[in-house]
C-alpha cells in the first residue's frame, strides 16, 4: 500500500517522531536506545515508532530478540518534490518583516501624550 502526503506529513508533525528522524539519520538504533532520551514509556516510544513506520519513513526489524530501527530516506521523496514546487515564491526575509511589523504597529502600541491643564 503506498503511503500518502497526508500520512508523512501527519507522522512528521510530531516533534518526537522528527527528533526520532533526527536520530535515525546517524545509524540504526534498537528500540530500547531510541527511547533513551525521551520522558516517555517504551509503549509511548512504540507508538510513535509504529507511526513513523505505517509512513513508510522507518522499517523495524528483529534481529535476535531486539527490535532495530531503520530511517528510510526515500520515503520523504514525495515530500520533498511536493515542498519543492513553492520554492518559486522568494523567501521571506523575517527580519525585515519584524522590523516592518514594528514601525507599522508603533503608532498603535505608543501611549498618547496626557492632555495639559494649561
Amino acid at each position: 500500500m503506498p503511503t500518502t502526503l497526508d500520512t508523512v506529513f501527519a507522522a512528521l508533525a510530531d516533534p518526537t517522531r522528527r527528533a526520532i528522524l533526527g536520530m535515525l539519520l546517524e545509524d540504526d538504533m534498537a528500540v530500547t536506545d531510541v527511547a533513551d532520551p525521551f520522558e516517555m514509556s517504551l509503549a509511548a516510544i512504540s507508538k510513535h515508532l509504529s507511526i513513523l513506520t505505517r509512513a513508510g519513513l522507518i522499517t523495524q526489524e528483529k534481529r535476535g530478540r531486539v527490535k532495530w530501527c531503520k530511517l528510510e530516506p526515500d520515503a520523504m521523496r514525495d515530500a520533498s518534490i511536493w515542498m519543492q514546487g513553492f520554492g518559486q515564491f522568494e523567501a521571506v526575509n523575517l527580519d525585515a518583516f519584524e522590523r516592518f511589523l514594528e514601525t507599522e504597529l508603533e503608532p498603535l502600541t505608543t501611549p498618547a501624550p496626557a492632555p495639559s491643564n494649561t
